[in-house]
């Protein structure tokens, strides 16, 4: 569907952004190697621009995501969002009474739906698919200049997942309190660095770093060692979440405080 000129401007009142251009946005299908991914994409209504793929975290894609998807639409960028749990059901998979940490049916639940995705290879199949449908299906995609993707929480190590996948086409990535970025397991998102060939930017919440110290000096080494330019910051007045729009973590001035290093990565990068 075509958002309007007035409908862009109520969205640019709540985030504080310039209703300048209209937008496209359209309800699209992607054909993955595991079956048929719905998502959301967005994209200015006219011109080229650089593809972004986005990794939503683990309440899944629903309005807060599509906030996001379209506010980098407005910035310039033909964005997709994918439901990354499609394996499973469609988007929206978890509704607004969901609470995974009070009801034992809803971690239950969860833990179902999240089984697939997190299954080896999986994530590095989907993003192939992914960046694919931006290159080949999308016309307002600029095929000759890079493309960029970022992820939150749980979508996070799959940025990383990505550039090493599709090192020649990533230009950027960046992961706001990311998960699992280090793990003890060989397939590690933090050891497929020497794959990686684009620009990123990792942003830490302050209670993520209070429980893994260790990750972001890991991170650090494994950067340096493969010589991937990469910033790591620690957010210390942050909580895990606070990105998100609907996150009860969400903070206002950090938040626009990360939309503005990663506007500033894909600028530059992309």
């Amino acid at each position: 569907m075509r958002i309007s000129r007035r409908e862009l401007a109520g969205v640019s009142v709540a985030l504080g952004i310039s209703a300048a251009a209209q937008i496209d946005e359209t309800k699209v299908e992607v054909k993955t190697a595991d079956g048929v991914c719905d998502a959301d994409f967005f994209c200015p209504a006219k011109g080229l621009h650089p593809g972004v793929l986005i990794w939503h975290d683990s309440p899944g894609l629903r309005p807060a995501m599509q906030e996001l998807g379209r506010r980098m639409a407005l910035e310039g960028y033909a964005v997709l969002v994918p439901n990354l749990f499609y394996r499973a059901a469609r988007a929206p998979v978890f509704h607004e009474s969901f609470d995974y940490a009070r009801n034992p049916a809803d971690r239950e639940k969860y833990a179902r739906i999240v089984k697939p995705f997190l299954a080896p290879g999986a994530a590095e199949r989907d993003a192939v698919a992914y960046i694919a449908f931006l290159d080949a299906q999308q016309p307002h995609v600029d095929r000759k200049r890079k493309i960029g993707t970022h992820g939150y929480c749980l979508g996070g190590p799959y940025v990383l997942k990505t550039a090493a996948a599709l090192p020649e086409r990533i230009g950027a990535g960046a992961s706001f309190h990311g998960g699992f970025l280090v793990t003890d397991k060989p397939d590690s998102p933090h050891l497929l660095t020497p794959k990686i060939k684009a620009r990123l930017y990792i942003a830490i919440a302050a209670d993520d770093d209070q429980r893994e110290p260790g990750v972001k000096t890991q991170l650090d080494a494994a950067f340096r060692a493969a010589k991937v330019p990469a910033e790591i910051e620690v957010y210390p007045n942050a909580r895990h979440g606070w990105c998100v729009p609907d996150s009860g973590a969400q903070n206002t001035a950090d938040a626009e405080r990360a939309w503005g290093k990663l506007v500033k990565l894909y600028r530059e990068a992309l």
